[in-house]
């Protein structure tokens, strides 16, 4: 075995190096990241923070001249449920659509199918807000006979339509992902291609599906500019599809620019920030735990 060249060694060892910190450099821009948010709200946090109130209340006055209070239950609860009607809206079309692009439509079909989807992904959140403002506002209007259209509603069918592309695209990407030969030993057993994809694709795909899931809740869980527009901004528990909701990201975006550098009000919504950061990792670790779960089995 001939002795390699110097340089091809020396040139080996800087690409590895260069990968491995790429990989990590991932992993440091994270914290970096949290430790940004979680540095800007430390002196509120630990001076005068009331963990029981901003958990319990739902008594947002932070320019209260008499009475200040952080309360985000409502922020909380306006966020899950937005959420998760995108979600019962999102995953059923978007894991539906996957598998009709990936099985079923022909390949002028899928390619104008796939094009269509990355311009919707394409389309800026503020244009969905715009949309969420101007055509769905008097479309609820008109169709439940509500006072004012920007809603639970209104926001769950905007962040629905923004989700459905990332799920579409991964979920596709994922049962591509599946060996033809799956396809073909389940086509031999006589089965129809509807059984094929119920028994065979959807558990073969099931983590890139689950991925796809996840993705679809993190765009809509850290959307702003869209529930801003689309949900009415008032702070209040929603107890119906037609209530008017506030969300955390909302929040952020729309008080973060009037409060003072430094001040209580300025440091409590970046501890908002790092409820959203918590929030996404649980999310996460939860997923990653399921997919650890499914591979066990």
């Amino acid at each position: 075995m001939m002795n390699r060249p110097r340089w091809e060694i020396v040139t080996e060892a800087a690409i590895e190096t260069l990968i491995r910190l790429c990989g990590v450099s991932a992993i440091l821009f994270v914290f970096g990241i949290f430790f940004f948010v979680f540095r800007e709200g430390s002196g509120f946090l630990f001076h005068g923070f009331n963990v029981r109130e901003f958990f319990t209340s739902i008594e947002w006055y932070p320019s209260s001249e008499s009475h200040v209070r952080y309360g985000v239950l409502a922020l909380i609860a306006g966020t899950a449920s937005v959420t998760v009607l995108a979600m019962s809206l999102a995953v059923p079309f978007g894991i539906g659509a996957a598998v009709f692009v990936s099985e079923f439509c022909g390949a002028r079909l899928r390619e104008t199918l796939k094009i269509t989807i990355e311009l919707l992904a394409a389309i800026p959140s503020v244009v969905w807000g715009f949309i969420g403002l101007t055509v769905m506002n008097p479309l609820i209007i008109r169709v439940f006979g509500t006072p004012i259209g920007l809603n639970v509603l209104n926001g769950g069918v905007i962040l629905a339509l923004m989700s459905v592309p990332i799920i579409v695209s991964i979920g596709e990407d994922a049962l591509k992902a599946v060996p033809d030969s799956y396809r073909e030993a389940a086509l031999a057993l006589g089965v129809t291609r509807w059984q094929m994809v119920y028994r065979v694709l959807l558990p073969a795909a099931r983590n890139g599906l689950l991925a796809a899931v996840l993705l679809g809740v993190g765009r809509a869980v850290g959307e702003t500019m869209a529930v801003l527009m689309a949900t009415g901004h008032a702070v209040k528990i929603p107890t119906s599809l037609m209530d008017s909701v506030r969300t955390l990201t909302a929040t952020i975006a729309a008080e973060l620019g009037e409060s003072p550098v430094g001040s209580d009000h300025y440091q409590v919504l970046f501890i908002i920030g790092v409820l959203l950061f918590s929030i996404t990792f649980v999310v996460n670790l939860t997923a990653d735990l399921v997919v650890r779960g499914a591979r066990a089995r």
